[in-house]
């Protein structure tokens, strides 16, 4: 009875969030509903329940989780100063005579922006308000414009100091430790955000990579499409369009080099290091007038988001817990081992569910529910690196964060895009970068280590 309850109460869920009911309290409210009819049917003891605050009071108090709050605070930062307008404008001036190299600029700034602000939902508003006006006024293809903007910016999921993976690493790091006791192994390893970090370098350049290819090749093939920009009579001459390159960007880059330079250096923790990335950004923003009007704004963004974050958190914490109540563990686990395929039906298993997820969740709240449960259990299997999940987890979901028709970027940019630039434009154009990142997935499936090479190489083990 408690297992056809769990599977009823995740059922519940998805329901309640696809009428837009706030997730935070779908997870919370759904949950208690489920343990009292739990309670009722004798599925559940209620007394369960008494975790709650203790496991609430760990999530305040967790270490890792406390970088949340400056990250955001150094991304919303780098936005609302105009710094990310700045380095648009001036990489476009440099790059965009090429044919394609427009949309090569917003490819490259939009790599810098993911690793300033590690949240999509900021840059894709940020770029889809500057950049693709930008493009459509310069004749590129309103497909391959809106395709481009929406790819770069979802690289904020992917590319360290992603959000995502701070969360991802804390919970990845849960699951190990948890995975190795039930294995007998009262002396566990860990798996830090750090070697997350690393982990997902090489697959996040890699797809950077891959984007700037495939548009060198649209400037190849279908010119009409990415025409290089019409000369500027009044640009500046000479050398001077480099020197305000490298005052537009030596900055920002300097900054995202001392913050994710120190946690991979093992130098400073991720806490430690956000912190650092915090005080940076308002020094940048200190070089332009009326950095002192941003804080507040800043501020209170930084805490709405962060209290939304915490809030889900807390929310799936419950979830979780009458889950685990109702025996929705013990299904989840035997469904996974018995799967055809042994270990690689598993993962194939969860990755298909948590591609399907992300059309109905946020990233947030597929790390929050799922992963706790799933991982475990995937941890327990021989042969997986828990880095290697990491990253193709992040990848996954980055992946379902822009596939047509329900992923969040696609929202976020219609939310901004210019009237000329129709739903079905943004659809196709997102398409060739979809497979790109399906592509990406299968190459980190059959080359493992591309994730772990980096972290083996930065710390052994």
């Amino acid at each position: 009875m408690g297992g056809t309850l769990a599977v009823v109460m995740v059922c519940a869920v998805c329901a309640a969030l696809f009428t837009g009911y706030p997730v935070a309290l779908t997870l919370a409210g759904v949950s208690l509903a489920f343990a009292a009819l739990g309670a009722a049917t004798g599925a559940i003891d209620l007394s369960l329940l008494g975790a709650l605050p203790q496991r609430i009071f760990g999530i305040m108090n967790n270490d890792v989780l406390l970088a949340i709050p400056p990250f955001i605070f150094m991304g919303v930062m780098m936005e609302r100063s105009r710094i990310a307008e700045q380095l648009l404008e001036t990489m476009g001036r440099l790059f965009g005579a090429a044919p394609g190299g427009l949309g090569i600029a917003v490819t490259l700034v939009g790599v810098l922006l993911a690793a300033a602000k590690g949240i999509v939902g900021a840059t894709t508003v940020t770029m889809g308000l500057i950049v693709l006006p930008t493009m459509l006024r310069h004749g590129y293809d309103k497909a391959l414009a809106a395709g481009t903007v929406a790819a770069t910016a979802t690289l904020a999921q992917i590319f360290p100091p992603a959000t995502v993976l701070i969360l991802l690493g804390d919970q990845l790091s849960n699951a190990y430790q948890v995975a190795q006791l039930a294995q007998g192994n009262f002396a566990p390893q860990t798996v830090s955000v750090a070697d997350l970090f690393a982990g997902a370098i090489v697959p996040g350049l890699l797809l950077v990579l891959l984007y700037l290819l495939y548009l060198i090749g649209v400037a190849i093939f279908a010119p009409e499409k990415s025409p290089p920009l019409k000369p500027d009579p009044d640009a500046p001459r000479g050398s001077a369009p480099w020197r305000r390159f490298a005052e537009a960007l030596l900055a920002p880059l300097a900054l995202i080099f001392v913050v994710l330079g120190s946690i991979l250096g093992g130098v400073a923790t991720p806490t430690e290091a956000a912190s650092v990335g915090a005080v940076g950004s308002v020094l940048l923003a200190a070089r332009k007038a009326g950095v002192a009007g941003l804080l507040l704004p800043v501020a209170a963004r930084t805490a709405q988001i962060t209290s939304m974050i915490f809030l889900i958190l807390i929310g799936a914490t419950l979830f979780s817990l009458v889950f685990r109540g109702l025996g929705g563990d013990v299904l989840v686990e035997h469904v996974l081992t018995t799967m055809p395929g042994g270990t690689g039906g598993a993962i194939l298993t969860v990755m298909a569910a948590l591609f399907a997820l992300g059309f109905v969740m946020d990233a947030f709240e597929i790390i929050f529910v799922v992963v706790p449960i799933v991982a475990p259990i995937l941890l327990k299997m021989p042969g997986i690196n828990p880095i290697w999940l990491g990253v193709m987890m992040a990848v996954n979901l980055q992946t379902s964060y822009m596939h047509p028709p329900l992923g969040p970027t696609l929202f976020y940019l219609r939310s901004v895009a210019p009237p000329e630039v129709a739903t079905r434009d943004i659809y196709l154009g997102i398409i060739p970068f979809v497979l790109i990142q399906l592509g990406m997935l299968v190459a980190l499936w059959f080359l493992p280590g591309l994730a772990t090479a980096l972290p083996l190489r930065l710390y052994g083990g």
